[in-house]
């Protein structure tokens, strides 16, 4: 089995190249919209679209025959998508190119790459990092896509298939609690906190709602000002559209999903995550003021589920995904649920249990239940890690023994 990386390298062309470049995006684009509206929109597979229009592509366009073929490719694969959602696939954008081994090659002296365009085939300088040069040594990649990135600047998304060890069976499990208060927090009493990144995306919501109402009330220099010269503010980005805030974020998730899976490794654990997958819906459906509803829709845990999937895969570490019901409410000790529907022992970053007596820190408690809920996924016996036994207290009222 292999895992596929994407290692995205900054190039820098000359002028005369960036217009290849750009250029060649352009008849690519082209010629996949040409596609989409020509060939039979039922076609999904890249060789029946290539049969049908090949030739004409060919000659309309001035593309290579191996571009031609990556751009049937990419109409069948973005119809396949669209199929599955049941949507039509609507454009394509002249910001991208696809390459294969044919087209573009990674020249390792010097750090070049070779790319074919609509006019001549070009050595591009790469903007290499060590990170980048630790990945791309020796590596023969088949598969790349240039792209033109917001920031004006292109850069190439080279494709590295590597393979990827067996996952290794172990019966101990370490449960991550995805929050907003504490981004994460382990069942091994690891937590990080999301006060920075919170306080961070404040700040530029301020900042984007005071130029957009600058832009709309102001003097007509300062609506000129603030419509012009900074639309990425008001995109949630800083000047020339360097997306601070978003990549933060990012260099956030990737530091705690790096600490998690390094810890698992060492400790040969299982992690075991919840399913979030419609959690916005269903928070947004009960009223609270328009701050929290910004924060909670600005949550990026897919992002770091994604994270700590791919470098689970990549290091033989098993990530399962769990329901989330009553993770939260539900006592990791003794598996006690509150009695009255409706009402919690959880109350803020407080956790007490009335039952056995536990107090915590409530996002520990509920990683701790993520932690028996994949041991009951991963270990033989599985549910038998989630019962209790049930006795009769004094006053002849029905509770749970204490498991702990």
């Amino acid at each position: 089995m292999k895992q596929i990386l994407t290692i995205v390298v900054r190039i820098e062309p000359t002028a005369e190249q960036y217009k290849l470049l750009n250029d060649t995006a352009v008849a690519f684009a082209s010629a996949c919209n040409w596609i989409n509206d020509n060939v039979n929109s039922n076609l999904t597979n890249r060789n029946a679209i290539q049969a049908v229009c090949y030739s004409e592509v060919k000659s309309q366009f001035g593309l290579t025959a191996n571009h031609v073929v990556r751009a049937s490719a990419r109409v069948g694969a973005n119809r396949l998508t669209a199929k599955q959602k049941r949507r039509k696939v609507k454009g394509f954008k002249p910001t991208s190119f696809d390459c294969d081994a044919r087209t573009f090659r990674i020249i390792e002296d010097g750090y070049l790459v070779s790319i074919s365009t609509t006019g001549k085939r070009v050595k591009v300088h790469m903007r290499v990092s060590n990170y980048h040069i630790g990945k791309l040594k020796g590596q023969n990649p088949t598969s790349a896509q240039v792209c033109l990135h917001r920031d004006g600047n292109f850069y190439i998304h080279i494709q590295l298939k590597t393979d990827i060890p067996k996952v290794k069976k172990s019966k101990n499990v370490i449960g991550v609690d995805f929050g907003r208060r504490d981004i994460a927090v382990t069942s091994t009493g690891k937590s990080w906190s999301g006060k920075t990144i919170q306080n961070t995306r404040d700040k530029y919501s301020r900042t984007r709602s005071s130029l957009q109402k600058k832009a709309s009330q102001g003097t007509r220099s300062t609506r000129r000002r603030c419509r012009s010269p900074l639309p990425p503010l008001i995109r949630g980005e800083q000047k020339g559209g360097s997306g601070r805030e978003r990549r933060y974020q990012q260099w956030l998730n990737h530091n705690i999903s790096i600490a998690i899976i390094r810890e698992a490794i060492a400790t040969n654990s299982t992690v075991a995550i919840e399913e979030l997958t419609g959690i916005r819906e269903r928070t947004n459906e009960k009223p609270r003021n328009k701050t929290e509803r910004r924060r909670s829709n600005s949550w990026t845990f897919y992002q770091l589920r994604t994270f700590l999937e791919y470098k689970g895969v990549k290091e033989g570490v098993k990530v399962v995904a769990i329901p989330p019901a009553y993770t939260s409410q539900t006592c990791h000790q003794c598996l006690y649920i509150h009695p009255v529907q409706g009402k919690s022992y959880r109350s803020g970053k407080n956790f007490k249990c009335s039952n056995c007596g536990n107090c915590c820190d409530s996002d520990y408690n509920g990683a701790k239940m993520i932690e028996l809920w994949g041991a009951s996924v991963t270990a033989p016996g599985g549910s038998k890690i989630l019962s209790c036994d049930l006795s009769y207290d004094s006053s002849g009222l029905l509770k749970a023994r204490t498991i702990a």
